[in-house]
């Protein structure tokens, strides 16, 4: 059963959520703030919204559920996300879940997101993944994010749900 569908069975458990995001010019920083706005929304989670520049790979014990984002640069993940994914592999995470999401320009679409969980599948392999990652095109290299692309962050708050 996945985590999160314990709230949803009407138990008193709080699970604590945190989403990491990496971004330059606020773009996937949206993203993530949109995925923590429909969660709040739909309510029963404890949910922390940090840059992962500042986390402590450390702190991430204290959550059941690990939400990580950033923009997809020349076809993958960040160099900022790929340590982080790499740190997490050395840690004991198993028994918590996650899940991923990017921003991406032109052709990328899921490849930044897809390279996140094959890296998680290969470095962190305790980590359970809940949900397909979520991939959200922007216009250009400082964005905007495309017209009707954020409105996919509701669809993935409920995967992550199910």
């Amino acid at each position: 059963m996945c985590a999160l569908n314990i709230l949803w069975l009407g138990m008193d458990v709080a699970v604590k959520a945190v989403l990491l995001y990496e971004s330059k010019y606020g773009n996937t920083k949206r993203v993530a703030e949109a995925i923590a706005e429909e969660m709040q929304r739909v309510g029963g989670m404890e949910a922390a919204l940090t840059a992962l520049k500042g986390v402590d790979v450390d702190d991430i014990a204290n959550y059941d559920v690990i939400l990580l984002g950033g923009p997809t640069h020349f076809g993958g993940p960040t160099r900022g996300v790929r340590k982080f994914i790499d740190a997490l592999g050395k840690r004991n995470v198993n028994g918590k879940s996650v899940a991923v999401f990017d921003t991406y320009l032109g052709e990328d679409f899921e490849k930044g997101v897809r390279k996140m969980e094959e890296q998680i599948r290969a470095k962190a392999p305790g980590l359970k993944l809940l949900a397909p990652g979520l991939s959200i095109r922007v216009e250009g290299m400082k964005g905007p994010i495309a017209e009707g692309e954020l409105v996919k962050c509701k669809d993935f708050v409920k995967q992550l749900m199910t």
